[in-house]
C-alpha cells in the first residue's frame, strides 16, 4: 500500500506559521534557552491561569523536576496510577522513592479516587493523577484526600494541555502540572515540555533547578544546587508558540472528529467508545476505545495495519510490566481495571485535517478486524 494511503495513528499539524517562526529565531542568533521559550512560557501560563510556566525538554523531565523541587526522596511514596505510560513512575524511582500504583476507573481510564483512598500511608508524600488520553482524573476527590492526608499534587497533564476539569484548566488544579509537547499530543514542539506552578518559592527552585542549579549573579553564576540540564531551545519553543495560536481549532477539531468517529461506531458490539465524563472538558488528544473481552486485540491492531490503518494499544499497566512486577512484587491482574484496559485498550487514528472518508476507512477497518478477532 502506497504511504500516503495509510492512515496514521497520529500526524501534527504543521505550516508556514512554524517556519516562520524558526526562521525567526535562526536569523536571530539565539538558539538556546532565550526570549522565544520566555514566550512560549507566558503564553502557556496564560492560558492554563498560572502565574509560572518553565519550558523543559519533555514532560519526564517535568516530573522529575516536580519531585526534586518538592523535596520528594529515599523512601517517600508516590501514588501513581497504574494505567499509564511508565514515565511517570519512572521519575519516582529515579528519586529512590516508592511509585504505590493506584487502580483506575474504567469509564475515564484515570486514577480511581477510591483505591487511592485506601493506598494512602503515613510515607505517603505526593500523588500523581494522571489526566490519561486528553480527559482530566476526576480531581474533587483527589484534592480533598491529598488536602486531609498534606500531600503535594503534581498533576501528569502530558495529554491534557486544553483539557478542563469543571471548567478549570488541567495543570493549574494541584501543586504542579507537567505538560507534553511530543509529535502525538494536541500541539508539538517536537520533543518537550512544560511545567505549570503557581507558588512563587516552589518556582524559584524549579527555575534553579533545570538550568544546573545556577543562579544568574551580576555577570556570573553561583550555583547553589546539583541541578539538571532540562532547557528548552529557542527553536522548539519557536514551534511552540506557533502551535499555540492553532490550539482551539486543534481542540474544536478534534471533539469534532470524535463525534463523527462516536457516530460510526455506535452500533459496533464489543467496542465501547469515549465519551466525555460528567465532570466534562475531555479534548481526545487519543481516541481509545475498549474491547470486550472476548476480543483478541492485537489480532485487531494487525488486521487493521493490514488494512492500512495504523493502531495501537492504548497504554500499559505498569504492575504487569517486568520492571515494577520484579522489583515491588506484583502480579499480573493485581490491579485488575488497569490489567484489563492494557489487555483490550484499542487508540484508534484521530487528528485534524482528518475528512469523514477517513474516519469511514477507520470504522470499516475495525468492523472488518472485529469479525476475525473474536475469541
Amino acid at each position: 500500500m502506497p504511504a500516503e494511503d495509510f492512515i496514521r495513528l497520529a500526524r501534527p499539524l504543521v505550516d508556514d506559521d512554524e517556519l516562520s517562526e524558526i526562521r525567526g529565531v535562526l536569523a536571530s542568533g539565539y538558539l538556546t534557552q532565550g526570549p522565544k521559550v520566555a514566550e512560549f512560557e507566558r503564553l502557556i501560563a496564560q492560558r492554563v491561569g498560572t502565574k509560572h510556566a518553565f519550558a523543559t525538554t519533555s514532560a519526564t523531565t517535568a516530573l522529575h523536576l516536580s519531585l526534586v523541587a518538592l523535596g520528594i526522596g529515599p523512601g517517600d511514596e508516590v501514588l501513581v496510577p497504574d494505567f499509564t505510560f511508565p514515565a511517570t513512575a519512572n521519575v519516582v524511582v529515579q528519586q529512590a522513592a516508592i511509585p504505590v500504583l493506584v487502580d483506575v476507573d474504567l469509564d475515564s481510564f484515570t486514577m480511581s479516587p477510591v483505591d487511592l483512598a485506601a493506598k494512602i500511608t503515613p510515607r505517603s508524600k505526593a500523588v500523581m493523577p494522571v489526566h490519561a488520553f486528553g480527559v482530566s482524573a476526576d480531581m474533587d476527590p483527589i484534592l480533598e484526600l491529598a488536602g486531609r492526608h498534606g500531600l503535594a499534587v503534581i498533576e501528569d497533564a502530558a495529554c491534557a494541555i486544553g483539557t478542563t476539569y469543571r471548567g478549570k484548566p488541567c495543570g493549574s488544579l494541584g501543586t504542579t502540572g507537567c505538560f507534553s509537547f511530543h509529535p502525538r499530543k494536541v500541539i508539538t514542539t517536537g520533543e518537550g515540555g512544560m511545567i505549570a506552578a503557581d507558588d512563587d518559592a516552589l518556582a524559584g527552585r524549579i527555575q534553579l533547578l533545570r538550568s544546573h542549579g545556577g543562579a544568574r549573579r551580576e555577570n556570573r553564576f553561583v550555583f547553589e544546587a546539583a541541578g539538571f540540564n532540562y532547557r528548552m531551545s529557542d527553536i522548539q519553543a519557536a514551534v511552540g508558540v506557533a502551535q499555540v495560536r492553532k490550539l482551539d481549532r486543534l481542540i474544536a477539531g478534534k471533539r469534532e472528529l470524535a463525534a463523527k468517529l462516536a457516530e460510526r461506531l455506535k452500533d459496533v458490539e464489543g467496542v465501547r467508545v469515549p465519551r466525555d465524563p460528567p465532570w466534562g472538558g475531555h479534548i481526545y488528544q487519543s481516541y481509545v476505545v475498549l474491547l470486550d473481552d472476548r476480543i483478541d486485540r492485537d489480532a485487531v491492531i494487525r488486521s487493521m495495519k493490514d488494512q492500512g490503518v495504523e493502531t495501537t494499544l492504548g497504554t500499559y499497566a505498569l504492575h504487569a510490566q517486568p520492571f515494577f512486577a520484579g522489583r515491588f512484587g506484583h502480579r499480573p491482574g493485581d490491579l485488575p481495571n488497569s490489567y484489563r484496559a492494557f489487555l483490550q485498550s484499542l487508540t484508534l487514528p484521530l487528528y485534524p485535517p482528518m475528512q469523514e472518508a477517513d474516519l469511514d476507512r477507520v470504522a470499516a477497518a475495525l468492523h472488518s478486524a472485529l469479525a476475525g478477532a473474536r475469541v
